[in-house]
């Protein structure tokens, strides 16, 4: 599992959007990103780098979503707070990861580092 992420002090820089495929283009197995119709080799590793680049970040935020999940689950002033050992059930990680998480997003929430709410 994924150790969280280390905040620092520099912004990220936004990689580019991902363009969701259509339904029919997701059933081929050997479809992906329309990367296979790129046939020009430097503009297959320049698209290839950009959604290596998006996945990343969506995964970086996707984690302190969970992160902030976890301690808002976690918060003793809640009258059905979870333990650890519940939130780790509730996501399949171990309870000391789901410790790391409870406490890394209360960081985050501390700090205002918290993920936007959309």
């Amino acid at each position: 599992m994924a150790e969280p992420p280390e905040r620092s002090g520099q912004r990220r820089l936004r990689p580019a959007p991902l363009i969701f495929e259509p339904a029919e283009a997701t059933a081929d197995p050997e479809h992906f990103f329309d990367l296979e119709s790129i046939e020009d080799p430097q503009e297959l590793l320049a698209r290839a780098t950009e959604l290596t680049l998006a996945f990343r970040a969506a995964t970086d935020r996707a984690v302190e979503f969970q992160a902030v999940a976890a301690a808002q689950l976690a918060d003793p002033k809640r009258f059905d707070r979870l333990t650890a050992a519940d939130v780790a059930e509730r996501a399949a990680w171990t309870e000391d990861y789901a410790r790391k998480m409870i406490e890394f997003g209360r960081d985050l929430i501390r700090t205002g580092g918290r993920p936007p709410e959309e």
